[in-house]
């Protein structure tokens, strides 16, 4: 028989404390998402992942509002955001800060999720795209590497919310070795 952990044992911190600890030196840019419940979706998972933070580009809604709550469960009170109007204003901070720029997107030429090496010690910029037409053009023009996540079904795209946590995991799991 399995017994649910308590909160005690499970050693959550309180967001406050998300924020001063150290963070994986990985960055979410949401380039014109449309959905609060997919941006909430990111929120909670960044915050899963103890990500340095998230940069909400374009039309994608913004904190505070009560349907991205509904999803991020208060993580969006734990995961340091900034929005901007252009995404290539994202990208440029975000080069300044030393992030290598790598777009999530099913491109020519892309490298399989599953063959992406050489990443351990990079801070890196993952970004994500709109939910119908994926990375902008601009952001696929400046990112350094596209990075494709395989799919074998007659679908030919996941839901953001999915993409974001299967990238973050992967790069978690390669982690072991630092």
């Amino acid at each position: 028989m399995f017994l649910r952990k308590s909160m005690e044992a499970l050693g959550r911190r309180m967001p406050e404390e998300v924020i001063q600890a150290p963070a994986h030196p990985w960055l979410l840019i949401l380039d014109d998402v449309r959905s609060m419940h997919n941006v909430g979706a990111a929120f909670r998972t960044a915050d899963a992942f103890g990500i340095s933070g998230m940069y909400l580009c374009g039309f994608t809604p913004t904190p505070p509002h009560r349907d991205i709550r509904k999803t991020a469960l208060g993580a969006e009170e734990s995961v340091a955001w900034l929005h901007f109007t252009h995404v290539e204003d994202a990208l440029t901070k975000a080069n300044q800060e030393g992030y290598r720029i790598v777009a999530i997107e099913q491109a020519q030429p892309s490298t399989l999720l599953s063959e992406w090496s050489g990443f351990r010690d990079e801070k890196l910029a993952l970004i994500f795209g709109n939910e119908v037409s994926g990375v902008s053009d601009a952001a696929l023009a400046a990112a350094a590497q596209c990075i494709e996540i395989p799919q074998w079904g007659a679908k030919h795209s996941l839901n953001i919310s999915v993409s974001i946590g299967v990238v973050l995991w992967e790069l978690a799991r390669n982690m072991k070795g630092r």
